[in-house]
């Protein structure tokens, strides 16, 4: 089976590529990228791994996926540079400057979905079999307008939601990697906020115990982010990204008090990262010690102390895309949370939410896809913020694919996180000025 990783030269390609390592599936991996510069530089690092799918590198989107049985997506439109202007306009003025949250988010996807619609569509010409694993940020938006093109064989991933599932289970005993049919959890939201609203071990509730003690919630790094009591008194734990809506204003002041956005960092350190990975005698080791840098110091701005050491190893997106992979070429039954269609052919998962959004719910993956699965209804509360972000969102997609002005200035307006016309039309201004992708948009 040939997978393609959209997003080649990306930093954390080599993860994905050491995932493959002994796996039977996949003999051919061809990296596509417009930077060959940073292709060139992945493939050496790759080179230096144990021996794994044959190789190739390209610059031709067509002729890379020609063939594909499996695509992954993960492309950043702008680079780091483009990160940091969608940080530094909302910052600008007093919003909250982060890449998949608020109005930078919206910008982020605003120059995204166009050429992910542009992806979408020559994966429909030339391989019209493959599926698609989408995590190109902002992932649930992004995946909802492949959607249109791709259907059901377009799927969104992120790890943070069964990294809180697998803290959880680790704390109750449970290993779930080799223990999973042990393990039932009901977890909804849309990506980057949602809530795991119960864990069932043998069939029994036992987050309750959980949410009541707090030497175990010490030991959930999304509960010492956004706040021990916060989530004992709402009876669930969210994802962690939930740390941005719930405080927000001391995460603004902590990226001002810091004075480097994230953006910024990143951009610095993988700008030498790249430059001493091409000529190095170990770029394996090079980018080895730049993982490690860029993981410790994943959301800085929500800590008040160091990563502890089992955060850090964790796992990542790159073992939720082999799973996922895996289950559908072999038709092995896996049970994941993923970024799918609310309506299915199974029916709705939420009878609250349009059909056409993207959810992230637990699956049950096999070699007919994803089927997602029935989950509590929505509190009111976790209802009115999720329609509230996906309308916002929503109309920033319309903005994306049609070109209205209006519906990009609808959309920044009515973002949670913003809430102001006036607000919204000055990132629009800004945006606009800041992106020659936004502004050709509107041209």
């Amino acid at each position: 089976m040939k997978l393609v990783i959209l997003g080649g030269g990306g930093f954390r390609v080599p993860l994905v590529y050491g995932a493959l390592t002994g796996s039977p599936l996949i003999d051919e991996v061809t990296l596509y990228d417009s930077s060959t510069d940073r292709l060139r530089t992945i493939e050496r690092i790759i080179r230096q791994l144990p021996a794994g799918p044959r190789l190739t590198i390209s610059a031709d989107l067509a002729r890379s996926l020609t063939g594909a049985d499996f695509v992954f997506a993960a492309i950043r439109v702008g680079g780091t540079a483009g990160r940091i202007a969608d940080e530094r306009v909302a910052l600008g003025l007093g919003l909250l400057g982060q890449e998949t949250i608020g109005p930078g988010g919206l910008a982020y996807a605003l120059r995204t979905i166009p050429v992910m619609n542009q992806v979408a569509e020559t994966i429909a010409r030339v391989a019209p079999d493959a599926w698609t694993i989408n995590f190109t940020n902002p992932a649930g938006i992004v995946t909802q307008a492949m959607r249109r093109v791709l259907g059901d064989r377009v799927v969104g991933i992120c790890d943070t939601p069964i990294g809180l599932v697998k803290r959880v289970s680790r704390l109750l005993g449970v290993d779930l990697q080799t223990e999973e049919a042990r393990v039932d959890y009901d977890y909804i939201g849309l990506n980057h906020l949602g809530w795991l609203r119960s864990v069932r071990i043998d069939g029994v509730d036992r987050l309750g115990g959980i949410l009541a003690d707090d030497a175990a919630l010490d030991q959930i790094e999304e509960a010492r982010l956004i706040g021990k009591d916060w989530v004992r008194a709402t009876g669930a734990l969210p994802n962690e990204y939930l740390y941005y809506y719930l405080h927000t204003q001391e995460a603004v002041a902590s990226i001002l008090d810091g004075g480097q956005t994230r953006g910024e960092f990143l951009h610095a350190t993988q700008g030498r990262f790249y430059e001493a990975a091409c000529c190095a005698d170990s770029p394996l080791e090079t980018w080895r010690s730049a993982l490690r840098n860029r993981e410790e110091t994943y959301m800085a701005e929500a800590r008040d102390e160091d990563r502890r050491e089992e955060d850090v190893a964790g796992g990542g997106y790159q073992e939720v895309a082999l799973r996922l992979m895996t289950a559908i070429a072999t038709g092995s039954r896996e049970r994941m949370i993923l970024d799918v269609g609310n309506a299915h052919a199974w029916g709705r998962v939420s009878d609250a939410l349009p059909d056409d959004v993207v959810v992230e719910v637990p699956c049950i993956v096999d070699a007919d896809g994803p089927h997602p699965q029935q989950v509590a209804p929505l509190a009111l509360d976790q209802l009115g913020r999720l329609a509230t972000l996906r309308a916002s969102e929503a109309a920033i997609m319309d903005a994306a694919l049609t070109g209205s002005r209006d519906r990009a200035w609808e959309g920044f307006s009515i973002h949670p996180l913003v809430n102001s016309p006036a607000l919204g039309a000055k990132l629009l201004t800004g945006y606009t000025a800041a992106h020659p992708e936004i502004a050709s948009l509107f041209d």
